[in-house]
């Protein structure tokens, strides 16, 4: 077993399968690891399992927080705990000086405690090394969900990618792996080449009107409102919209549905679809986090002791 988190104190807060596997790695590294949102029957061997959030960060040297993070009213989320798991700033109040924060992507809220407090807020959502591979089983589930939903083959059918970040580029790629015809709408001039390169058709915003309306599926992965009635007026009425994006998505879902336009938002997929997968990237990823951030954190306060 390695020790090299031995004495560490670590809150885990929320999250899904993948938060467990990552737990069991956190133990094996010799962490101390305290857990909230969690059966104590799912909670590894060697971690515990408490009632609450104020409970898991006392003195709490480092907090990971889901990926998906928190809502606006500090919720996390935690899908097998039977009451709302809630972030409050007395819990974030207790923990260790100097401790360091871990979540996919942070509300205001949470970057307000961080200045007021002086923790370390480490956002990962956009961290090429958890992005990239998180992308696989996105891609997946996302052409998991189109199989399930619609009566075509991936072979030959209309897909459309908005958005050519990292999810987008994968997906496109598979989809043309498996004979689908792609489309892929960006601003970005770079992006538009690349997916020039990768055989896909390219498209701006200003021709999504034609596109839904001669588009088999829809994969929007931008997290800003792309598919509005505007758009939406114009679709065929077979047409699936997929929306990865992070909540509440791109899409006007109360629009699509009063125009009978299925829509599905699908956020968190790889912990839905590929949960061990997905929890063998946190469990490789975060510890280095933990590793590098702590090492910065006391290089500093070194620098600082040495200029007192």
């Amino acid at each position: 077993m390695s020790s090299v988190l031995s004495g560490l104190k670590v809150a885990v807060l929320g999250g899904d399968d993948r938060e467990l596997v990552l737990i069991c790695e956190l133990v094996k590294m010799g962490a101390t690891v305290a857990v909230a949102g969690f059966p104590k029957d799912k909670v590894t061997h060697g971690a515990f399992g408490v009632s609450t959030v104020e409970e898991a960060c006392k003195d709490a040297e480092v907090v990971i927080l889901p990926l998906p993070g928190t809502n606006a009213e500090g919720v996390i989320r935690a899908v097998y705990a039977e009451e709302n798991l809630l972030l409050t700033e007395n819990a974030i109040k207790s923990i260790a000086s100097q401790a360091l924060v871990i979540i996919g992507t942070a509300r205001p809220f949470l970057r307000k405690w961080s200045e007021q407090y002086g923790f370390t807020l480490l956002e990962v959502n956009d961290m090429d090394e958890l992005a990239i591979l998180n992308s696989i089983p996105t891609a997946e589930g996302a052409i998991q969900i189109a199989m399930e939903e619609t009566r075509l083959a991936i072979h030959g059918s209309r897909s459309c990618v908005i958005g050519f970040g990292r999810v987008g580029i994968t997906l496109a790629r598979t989809l043309k792996a498996m004979g689908a015809e792609v489309t892929v709408v960006a601003r970005n001039p770079g992006q538009l080449a690349r997916a020039y390169e990768m055989s896909c058709a390219r498209a701006d915003y200003s021709q999504l009107r034609d596109i839904v309306n001669s588009t088999d599926v829809i994969y929007n992965t931008v997290p800003q409102l792309i598919l509005d009635h505007s758009i939406l007026k114009y679709a065929n009425p077979d047409l699936l919209i997929i929306d990865l994006a992070t909540q509440p998505g791109g899409t006007d879902f109360e629009a699509a549905n009063a125009l009978g336009i299925k829509a599905i938002l699908a956020p968190g997929l790889p912990g839905k679809v590929a949960p061990l997968f997905a929890g063998r990237i946190l469990a490789d990823v975060i510890p280095r986090l933990i590793i590098s951030e702590l090492a910065k954190m006391e290089k500093n306060l070194l620098l600082v002791s040495k200029e007192v």
